[in-house]
């Protein structure tokens, strides 16, 4: 019989909703409630303070859904409690922040960070390729996909650049765009309207480097494509093709591909099956039996993953030394793109010399 692993938000909004949608549907954890101070009707019990849902639930850990803003002091609470956390992106609002919430739980081992971008099938897959070897020593990685510490958490992992200080330079452009989605859905606005976008490069030294590329909305905005390139040594993935160097004197230019069943006659179910390179599946999905999205297959991998690390059945899913070292470079993007100088991250307490080559 599957161990139940049981949990309790803290903040119950947009993002919560998901989790507790996709736990429902997990074998081994169950959500038995949600720290909400302003009392309002929700779909599960619903606890004034974080000290009554300690004493009346008693979850294995808590699932942080606030604000930055807000966020850090309830991640010292819980940790003061002895309680694992899966937190919030970013888990404080500012370098300041973040080096004071180290500097309160970071010897604890108590928090995780909700970063679930290298666990979507198609990053999973590239990032499974990279590790091959099949490109190479990994030098460079571009990405126009998404924010800020996602996007760093993108690069800083495929490309294995652990905790290495990044020299950071951005500029910042507007122009028009149209807005068709957001999170609400479809906005039936056909009007161009002034859209901001970030392009920095990230040094991390010893050859290794990133861009970033980023127009407002991006995530959700379907007229803007995303793109990912990570150049190696021996070659180079665009996005869901591999260029590469199997033997001497040939090139050759092998596809991601992923098979998505349910279309005409395939009625087997409807959702992602595999995602392979030549004979070699990079990615299989977990949850055949769902018809999730990537973001929901992410999210529910992130969830048990949190879940088995709180059980000792597994390793911390995202520590929140990683989560750190990804906000701590965005925020040093933020400041090159507004300051329009050179700006190098710092050395901080979360990063050890073993984090300075890699994340493992």
């Amino acid at each position: 019989m599957t161990s139940r692993t049981s949990f309790a938000f803290v903040g119950f909004g947009f993002r919560a909703r998901t989790i507790w949608r996709l736990a429902a549907e997990l074998p081994d954890v169950t959500c038995v409630g949600a720290v909400v101070r302003t009392p309002r009707e929700l779909p599960l019990p619903r606890f004034a303070s974080l000290a009554d849902c300690l004493a009346s639930a008693r979850p294995d850990f808590l699932v942080t859904a606030l604000p930055a803003s807000a966020n850090a002091e309830i991640l010292v609470e819980a940790v003061a409690h002895g309680v694992p956390v899966l937190s919030e992106t970013p888990p404080a609002p500012d370098l300041a922040g973040l080096r004071r919430l180290w500097s309160a739980v970071g010897a604890a081992g108590l928090v995780q960070v909700a970063e679930q971008y290298l666990l979507l099938p198609a990053h999973a897959a590239r990032l499974a390729a990279v590790r091959s070897g099949i490109i190479g020593t990994p030098t460079q990685v571009q990405v126009s996909s998404t924010q800020l510490y996602h996007a760093v958490s993108l690069i800083r992992g495929l490309l294995d650049a652990g905790h290495a200080p990044a020299t950071v330079r951005a500029t910042r452009t507007v122009a028009p765009l149209v807005d068709p989605l957001n999170r609400a859905g479809w906005t039936d606005d056909p009007v161009p309207r002034p859209a901001s976008t970030t392009i920095a490069t990230l040094d991390f030294g010893g050859g290794r480097s990133g861009l970033y590329d980023f127009t407002d909305n991006q995530t959700r905005n379907q007229l803007r494509f995303r793109r990912i390139l990570v150049r190696g040594s021996h070659g180079e993935l665009r996005d869901d093709e591999i260029t590469h160097l199997p033997a001497p004197r040939t090139v050759l230019r092998s596809p991601l591909v992923r098979r998505q069943i349910g279309h005409d006659l395939d009625l087997n179910g409807f959702h992602t099956e595999t995602i392979s390179l030549g004979t070699e599946v990079l990615y299989r999905n977990p949850y055949p039996q769902h018809r999730w999205n990537d973001d929901e297959i992410a999210t529910a991998t992130l969830l048990q993953a949190t879940a088995a690390w709180v059980r000792g059945a597994g390793p911390p899913p995202y520590p929140l030394a990683e989560g750190a070292q990804d906000h701590l470079v965005a925020l040093a993007i933020e400041e090159a793109a507004d300051t329009d100088r050179t700006v190098t991250t710092s050395t901080e307490d979360w990063s050890g010399p073993a984090r300075t080559g890699s994340k493992g």
